[in-house]
């Protein structure tokens, strides 16, 4: 039975998985094309793509915009810049390391506390992490049945993966022995979902 709600919308609007999980994947669909441009307006196509980003990560208007303002402050492009910066949000960073199935869920363990950032118990979803920080699960979850499935998703994953990585990401490494998470590098423009027009985004905004 094809799964139909609200968030599956969302997706099918804007022509991409936003959220991660399977029942919001559009291959099985039957209305691809939707969430496409077309002969839209200049404008209309820069809200769309707007929109799309700030869905992906989870984020309210005034959250988005947040960044960009962060961005433009900063010495580099202000568009690799704002997504550097939304990449290496806590929250992202646990999604990214597969240790959540969706963005949302990876917004749940931390605003439960459920990792350590560096020894220190951290529950802020927007903490802005740095190359070097470790994100270790908290000793007493490990037995839980939801991360032990995690566990063994992993270990069948490393096993048919050349690499061994279970990351999504280059520049954050996974330890499954000891579920841990280190930030090894800065993501790079070749690290955004290709699905975003980063150029649009900023068009937007400098408006």
């Amino acid at each position: 039975m094809r799964y139909t709600g609200p968030k599956k919308k969302l997706c099918r609007r804007e022509g991409v998985n936003l959220f991660g999980s399977e029942k919001y994947d559009l291959s099985k669909g039957i209305r691809k094309t939707a969430g496409k441009f077309g002969k839209s307006s200049d404008s209309a196509q820069q809200l769309r793509s707007k929109q799309r980003a700030k869905r992906m990560y989870g984020l309210s208007e005034k959250q988005f915009a947040s960044y960009f303002k962060k961005a433009v402050k900063s010495r580099g492009i202000t568009g690799d810049t704002m997504f550097t910066l939304l990449e290496m949000r806590f929250d992202n960073v646990v999604f990214r390391s597969n240790l959540a199935r969706t963005i949302m869920q990876a917004r749940q363990f931390v605003n439960h506390a459920h990792f350590l950032v560096n020894g220190q118990k951290a529950d802020i979803p927007s903490y802005a992490l740095k190359v070097g920080d470790k994100i270790t699960l908290r000793e007493k979850l490990k037995e839980s049945p939801l991360y032990k499935s995690f566990m063994a998703e992993f270990e069948e994953f490393k096993q048919n993966n050349s690499n061994g990585s279970v990351s999504a990401v280059r520049w954050i490494d996974v330890d499954v022995s000891s579920m841990t998470i280190t930030v090894t590098g800065m993501p790079t423009k070749d690290d955004f979902d290709q699905a975003m027009d980063i150029a649009r985004i900023v068009e937007f905004y400098s408006k």
